[in-house]
Protein backbone atom coordinates (compact mmCIF):
# COMPACT_ATOMS: atom_id res chain seq x y z
CA UNK A 1 0.00 0.00 0.00
CA UNK A 2 1.36 3.55 -0.81
CA UNK A 3 1.87 6.12 1.40
CA UNK A 4 0.57 9.96 0.24
CA UNK A 5 2.62 12.52 0.70
CA UNK A 6 1.90 14.82 3.79
CA UNK A 7 1.64 17.73 1.16
CA UNK A 8 -1.52 16.19 -0.61
CA UNK A 9 -3.13 15.47 2.39
CA UNK A 10 -2.81 19.05 3.86
CA UNK A 11 -5.09 22.23 1.96
CA UNK A 12 -2.73 24.94 1.03
CA UNK A 13 -2.63 27.48 3.32
CA UNK A 14 -4.66 29.79 0.29
CA UNK A 15 -7.65 27.13 0.78
CA UNK A 16 -7.75 26.76 4.15
CA UNK A 17 -7.84 30.52 5.10
CA UNK A 18 -11.07 31.61 3.81
CA UNK A 19 -12.45 28.77 6.01
CA UNK A 20 -10.56 29.76 9.21
CA UNK A 21 -12.16 33.81 8.54
CA UNK A 22 -15.64 32.65 8.17
CA UNK A 23 -14.98 30.52 11.80
CA UNK A 24 -13.74 33.63 13.48
CA UNK A 25 -17.25 35.31 12.85
CA UNK A 26 -18.08 36.11 16.01
CA UNK A 27 -21.84 35.28 15.33
CA UNK A 28 -22.76 31.10 15.09
CA UNK A 29 -23.58 31.62 11.18
CA UNK A 30 -19.94 31.40 10.69
CA UNK A 31 -20.15 27.59 11.29
CA UNK A 32 -22.43 25.85 8.74
CA UNK A 33 -20.88 29.00 5.50
CA UNK A 34 -16.76 27.50 6.89
CA UNK A 35 -18.73 23.83 6.82
CA UNK A 36 -20.22 24.28 3.34
CA UNK A 37 -16.98 25.75 2.02
CA UNK A 38 -14.31 23.32 3.22
CA UNK A 39 -16.50 21.08 2.02
CA UNK A 40 -16.66 22.22 -1.49
CA UNK A 41 -12.87 22.79 -1.27
CA UNK A 42 -12.84 19.03 -0.28
CA UNK A 43 -10.87 19.48 2.90
CA UNK A 44 -10.75 16.40 5.30
CA UNK A 45 -12.69 16.67 8.35
CA UNK A 46 -10.44 16.59 10.57
CA UNK A 47 -8.52 19.79 8.88
CA UNK A 48 -12.02 21.63 9.26
CA UNK A 49 -11.87 20.50 12.91
CA UNK A 50 -8.80 22.03 13.21
CA UNK A 51 -9.32 25.09 11.84
CA UNK A 52 -11.99 25.69 14.50
CA UNK A 53 -9.84 24.97 16.87
CA UNK A 54 -7.46 27.25 15.85
CA UNK A 55 -10.48 29.58 15.58
CA UNK A 56 -11.04 29.07 19.33
CA UNK A 57 -7.58 29.33 20.27
CA UNK A 58 -7.40 32.67 18.75
CA UNK A 59 -10.69 33.81 20.27
CA UNK A 60 -8.92 32.84 23.89
CA UNK A 61 -6.44 35.34 22.98
CA UNK A 62 -8.42 38.11 22.01
CA UNK A 63 -11.29 37.97 24.78
CA UNK A 64 -8.72 36.89 27.95
CA UNK A 65 -7.06 40.27 27.93
CA UNK A 66 -10.75 42.01 27.42
CA UNK A 67 -12.12 39.48 30.44
CA UNK A 68 -9.32 40.29 32.70
CA UNK A 69 -9.71 44.27 32.53
CA UNK A 70 -13.46 44.24 32.81
CA UNK A 71 -12.67 41.98 36.20
CA UNK A 72 -10.04 44.77 37.54
CA UNK A 73 -12.26 47.22 36.36
CA UNK A 74 -15.72 46.47 37.89
CA UNK A 75 -13.53 45.64 41.24
CA UNK A 76 -13.21 49.73 41.55
CA UNK A 77 -16.14 50.51 40.73
CA UNK A 78 -18.67 50.30 42.99
CA UNK A 79 -21.85 49.83 40.94
CA UNK A 80 -19.95 47.75 38.76
CA UNK A 81 -18.65 45.32 41.74
CA UNK A 82 -22.11 45.02 42.78
CA UNK A 83 -23.19 44.12 39.00
CA UNK A 84 -19.76 41.99 39.37
CA UNK A 85 -21.83 40.09 42.20
CA UNK A 86 -24.91 39.67 40.88
CA UNK A 87 -22.93 38.03 38.01
CA UNK A 88 -21.40 35.65 39.95
CA UNK A 89 -24.06 34.99 41.65
CA UNK A 90 -26.45 34.20 38.37
CA UNK A 91 -23.67 31.75 37.40
CA UNK A 92 -23.89 29.58 40.33
CA UNK A 93 -27.07 29.17 39.62
CA UNK A 94 -27.02 27.96 36.33
CA UNK A 95 -23.87 26.31 37.16
CA UNK A 96 -26.07 24.41 39.79
CA UNK A 97 -28.33 23.07 36.90
CA UNK A 98 -25.69 20.83 35.87
CA UNK A 99 -24.86 19.38 38.92
CA UNK A 100 -22.25 21.40 40.44
CA UNK A 101 -19.21 23.41 39.41
CA UNK A 102 -17.36 21.35 37.72
CA UNK A 103 -15.39 21.46 34.60
CA UNK A 104 -18.33 19.69 32.82
CA UNK A 105 -20.99 22.62 34.39
CA UNK A 106 -18.47 25.21 32.41
CA UNK A 107 -18.58 22.80 29.35
CA UNK A 108 -21.92 23.10 29.00
CA UNK A 109 -22.30 26.20 29.72
CA UNK A 110 -19.92 27.21 26.54
CA UNK A 111 -22.09 24.40 24.41
CA UNK A 112 -25.22 26.15 24.69
CA UNK A 113 -24.40 29.53 24.97
CA UNK A 114 -21.00 30.36 23.64
CA UNK A 115 -17.49 29.77 24.71
CA UNK A 116 -17.20 33.66 26.05
CA UNK A 117 -19.82 32.73 28.57
CA UNK A 118 -18.45 29.65 29.54
CA UNK A 119 -14.91 31.30 30.40
CA UNK A 120 -16.50 34.34 32.21
CA UNK A 121 -18.33 31.72 33.95
CA UNK A 122 -15.08 29.70 34.99
CA UNK A 123 -13.28 32.87 35.50
CA UNK A 124 -15.74 33.69 38.39
CA UNK A 125 -15.32 30.22 39.97
CA UNK A 126 -11.75 30.51 40.01
CA UNK A 127 -10.45 28.62 36.84
CA UNK A 128 -7.62 29.67 35.48
CA UNK A 129 -6.66 30.74 31.84
CA UNK A 130 -5.61 27.02 30.64
CA UNK A 131 -8.54 25.53 32.63
CA UNK A 132 -11.02 27.89 31.82
CA UNK A 133 -10.40 27.89 28.56
CA UNK A 134 -9.93 24.23 28.27
CA UNK A 135 -13.60 24.08 29.32
CA UNK A 136 -14.85 26.76 27.14
CA UNK A 137 -13.34 25.29 24.21
CA UNK A 138 -14.34 21.63 24.57
CA UNK A 139 -17.84 22.83 24.97
CA UNK A 140 -17.48 25.19 21.50
CA UNK A 141 -15.86 21.76 19.77
CA UNK A 142 -19.01 19.73 20.94
CA UNK A 143 -21.39 22.63 19.27
CA UNK A 144 -19.14 22.90 16.41
CA UNK A 145 -19.46 18.97 15.99
CA UNK A 146 -23.16 19.15 16.15
CA UNK A 147 -23.95 21.85 14.12
CA UNK A 148 -21.12 20.06 11.28
CA UNK A 149 -22.39 17.05 11.31
CA UNK A 150 -26.30 18.75 10.63
CA UNK A 151 -24.99 21.11 8.23
CA UNK A 152 -23.23 17.95 6.08
CA UNK A 153 -26.37 16.00 6.61
CA UNK A 154 -28.69 18.99 5.49
CA UNK A 155 -26.86 19.49 2.37
CA UNK A 156 -26.92 15.99 1.46
CA UNK A 157 -30.37 15.94 1.10
CA UNK A 158 -30.93 19.52 -0.18
CA UNK A 159 -28.12 19.62 -2.59
CA UNK A 160 -28.09 23.46 -2.25
CA UNK A 161 -25.65 25.20 0.29
CA UNK A 162 -27.41 28.77 0.64
CA UNK A 163 -30.58 26.68 1.85
CA UNK A 164 -28.83 24.50 4.08
CA UNK A 165 -27.21 27.06 5.66
CA UNK A 166 -30.47 28.81 6.16
CA UNK A 167 -32.25 25.52 8.01
CA UNK A 168 -29.44 25.67 10.00
CA UNK A 169 -29.04 29.21 11.07
CA UNK A 170 -32.68 29.14 11.65
CA UNK A 171 -32.41 26.32 13.65
CA UNK A 172 -29.13 27.46 15.44
CA UNK A 173 -31.96 30.85 16.65
CA UNK A 174 -34.90 28.98 16.63
CA UNK A 175 -34.30 25.95 19.10
CA UNK A 176 -33.12 27.57 21.79
CA UNK A 177 -35.94 29.94 21.60
CA UNK A 178 -38.46 26.85 21.67
CA UNK A 179 -36.78 25.22 24.48
CA UNK A 180 -36.87 28.98 26.61
CA UNK A 181 -40.85 29.05 26.02
CA UNK A 182 -41.25 25.30 26.44
CA UNK A 183 -40.07 25.27 29.83
CA UNK A 184 -41.33 28.50 30.71
CA UNK A 185 -44.91 26.99 30.28
CA UNK A 186 -43.83 23.74 32.23
CA UNK A 187 -41.97 25.08 34.98
CA UNK A 188 -45.31 26.53 36.31
CA UNK A 189 -47.12 23.33 35.56
CA UNK A 190 -44.52 21.47 37.60
CA UNK A 191 -44.98 23.99 40.54
CA UNK A 192 -48.49 23.40 40.66
CA UNK A 193 -48.43 19.70 40.48
CA UNK A 194 -46.12 19.65 43.56
CA UNK A 195 -47.86 22.50 45.71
Amino acid sequence: MAAFPLSAQIPSPSAMLPVLKLFLLPVGGGIPAGVMLASAKGMAWPVTALLYLVSDLVLALAFEPLLRFLTAVCGKIPFLARLGQALKAATARSVAHFSGSGPIAFVMIAFGVDPMTGRASALAAGYGFLAGWACAIAGDLLYFAVIALTTLRLNAYFHDPNTTMLIVLGAMFGVPMLVRRFRATRLPRQRAGVE
